[in-house]
């Protein structure tokens, strides 16, 4: 794909703002949504500055040849609700939380240390292009169902008989605001003029909360509920600048509590994880090297990749307790907008952090509807979803074992295929969708292609 601003550009300091925030609103509904999930203290504001630092230490280890965001990873949720299930206190749990980065970063180390010894070419031969390009189409894929609840704030009346949402007046106000958002996002990225194509996702999402602010303002003169999309009472009790909840303030005042039993419940509720979220990394990054046409595992390399993601991983949990993950919603603006500078990632990264500190700016965020973000997610989830499609076209899908190999992925993705294995005491791995699709199209692959070589064998014979 063209980019209009290539890895080593550096857009004007205005345009450069711009484009920041950009990124960050890119991010923040899926950043600021998991310590929101996970409760137990955890803040959006301690997230988001966990988000930044992370994503600075990920971009340093990749020389600013990667231009991705590094936000609150989903994958870990069960991870870290476990840290909490197993404390004797809230500290403990909070030190868990660092703990059990500190092991899922150091499983990335070893890979990495790993790929630099052994190369990548072993990573080529069991993930081609047949079985990373379905995958990384099952990631948008997968998150689909997330975009259509946030059309109706997560609160649409769905119907399991009917397989339908039914339509209330509220409802079809958030799918209007959500098509609303829609349409400006892509009018613009496809008919905008110069920095109005750079900057499709801000004109939409601001169109979006503009469209339902003056739905709400009318629900509010005239006293009517279903016109009230935007919560403006997050507004309240306002303070300018305020210190987050970081979580390492809280983790290390509970030393006096760590026992042996507990370390190997965080390791064991955090270690495999971090091997399945291994393949996403690697997912993430051959779609975001077909987007701006370079090998990210070659230059700057996967070692460097993975070190900057695990070890990001450990600076976001430290502050905000979420490990941290490079986000498709990151690489779909990239593709989207055409704008791959890693300038623009790092003033992403620092607004997230300054921001942390200042509360009508988060509370902002935290008042944007879901709608207005479905809108978004709609187009960034399936620009990742066509971005792998994508990666399919030099494969020669005639043949029964690349057929097949793409079928399987496919079909268990979008079938939702997850798998959950208890480890005692009400703790449970999970392998997710895209991860338990993956393995079944490796699985797939090495079976198909050695079937191959033995019936060219025979023939030889």
């Amino acid at each position: 794909m063209k980019m209009v601003y290539n890895v080593g550009d550096k857009p004007k300091f205005g345009q450069l703002i711009v484009f920041a925030i950009q990124q960050l609103l890119a991010i923040m509904a899926a950043t600021i949504a998991v310590p929101s999930m996970v409760g137990h203290g955890l803040t959006a504001d301690a997230a988001l500055f966990g988000a930044g630092c992370g994503t600075i230490v990920y971009l340093l280890f990749t020389k600013f040849k990667s231009p991705v965001f590094l936000g609150s990873s989903f994958a870990f949720i069960g991870s870290m609700l476990a840290a909490f299930a197993g404390s004797v206190s809230m500290q403990l749990g909070y030190f868990g939380l660092i703990l059990g980065a500190v092991f899922a970063g150091l499983v990335y180390v070893i890979i990495a240390i790993i790929v630099k010894i052994a190369g990548v070419k072993w990573i080529d031969k069991i993930m081609p292009a047949v079985v990373i390009g379905p995958t990384v189409a099952i990631i948008g894929l997968s998150l689909s169902s997330d975009a259509v609840k946030k059309f109706f704030n997560y609160a649409g009346n769905y119907n399991e008989d009917l397989g339908a949402y039914i339509m209330d007046p509220k409802s079809l106000l958030c799918l209007a605001t959500a098509l609303v958002t829609l349409a400006v996002t892509m009018l613009c990225a496809t008919y905008g003029k110069k920095m109005m194509k750079l900057i499709p996702f801000i004109l939409g999402i601001l169109a979006g909360y503009a469209f339902a602010s003056i739905l709400t303002v009318f629900g509010i003169a005239f006293s009517v509920d279903f016109l009230k999309i935007v919560d403006f009472s997050v507004f309240s009790e306002l303070k300018i600048f305020a210190l987050p909840n970081f979580v390492f303030l809280e983790g290390f005042k509970s030393f006096n509590e760590i026992n042996a039993s507990y370390i190997i419940s965080i390791l064991v509720a955090y270690v495999p994880v971090a091997f399945v979220v291994f393949a996403e990394h690697l997912a993430d990054h051959k779609n975001l090297s077909s987007i701006i046409e370079s090998d990210l595992t070659k230059d700057p390399g996967l070692s460097r990749t993975l070190l900057g993601d695990g070890i990001g991983s450990m600076v976001g949990a430290f502050f905000g307790g979420c490990p941290n993950t490079t986000y498709g919603e990151s690489i779909g603006c990239v593709a989207i907008t055409g704008n791959a500078s890693t300038v623009s990632i790092l003033g992403a990264a620092i607004i997230s952090i300054i921001v942390a500190f200042i509360g009508p700016f988060v509370a902002f965020l935290n008042s944007i509807p879901s709608c207005v973000m479905g809108g978004v997610c709609l187009a960034l989830y399936g620009f990742i979803a066509v971005s792998g499609l994508k990666m399919l076209q030099p494969v020669d899908l005639g043949e029964n074992k690349n057929l097949f190999t793409a079928s399987v992925i496919l079909i268990a993705g979008v079938g939702n295929l997850a798998l959950a294995f208890g480890v005692g005491n009400d703790q449970y791995i999970t392998l997710r969708t895209v991860a338990c699709a993956l393995i079944l199209g490796i699985i797939t692959n090495l079976i198909l292609n050695r079937g191959k070589k033995e019936d060219a064998k025979d023939k030889e014979q």
